[in-house]
């Protein structure tokens, strides 16, 4: 597959709980071989992050990887930021501090907040499913529950797409639609036959998505 318009788009890649920028290893390459850029790696104490768990005891120390690096993201360049489960809080807080920097969001079966309640809303809805989805102590609880709230300005200045994964297990489709319903996206997609992990079990779906996304948007 060529370029799309000619044009090379930033994908910026966010992992879930208790995985890491290797879980992107199958997409990373097909986005490449589109011709795009692709920057994916380790928040804190994911993956070969060096940081252990019990030391980060925020949302925001979680997600210092990502700010440090859309802190260094040129003024000049907005980026198409891809939040996967847990993920989409971390994009939700580098959409908030940089949206100049964002041309669309994409939450990829991912918890996706509004600027309307507490960040701990979306969890607050499902914390069963988040207490058996990763590990104690990464959910960040008591912090997004005393966090402030995001705003229009920033975090919902931002386009967002939402993909489905119709098979999820984890997230499961019916709240996945709550989330839409709770705070409505400029686009929803549907991948079909696809589990919660959709960047290992189906790669080319995603793939495909995703640069249908960017040339839309980006």
């Amino acid at each position: 597959m060529g370029l799309i318009d000619n044009e090379q788009k930033h994908f910026v890649l966010v992992h879930g709980a208790c995985h890491g920028a290797w879980c992107w290893f199958k997409l990373k390459p097909l986005l490449e071989a589109a011709g795009h850029r692709v920057s994916a790696f380790d928040l804190s104490a994911s993956g070969t992050n060096t940081e252990v768990i019990q030391h980060v005891t925020t949302l925001s120390d979680y997600t210092k990887p990502l700010l440090e690096f859309m802190a260094a993201v040129p003024p000049e360049e907005k980026v198409v930021l891809v939040g996967h489960s847990l993920g989409g809080m971390n994009i939700a807080l580098a959409m908030e501090k940089f949206p100049e920097k964002v041309s669309v969001a994409v939450f990829l079966a991912a918890f996706m907040p509004d600027y309307v309640h507490k960040l701990s809303y979306v969890l607050d809805q499902d914390l069963e499913l988040g207490k058996m989805l990763i590990r104690p102590s990464s959910l960040f609880m008591k912090d997004l529950q005393n966090a402030n709230q995001l705003t229009e300005d920033g975090y919902g200045y931002v386009r967002r797409v939402y993909i489905i994964c119709d098979e999820d297990k984890a997230i499961k489709k019916g709240f996945q639609q709550w989330m839409i319903d709770n705070n409505p996206v400029d686009s929803v997609k549907e991948l079909k036959d696809v589990d919660h992990m959709a960047m290992l079990c189906d790669p080319k779906q995603i793939n495909v998505c995703l640069l249908d996304i960017a040339h839309k948007y980006a």
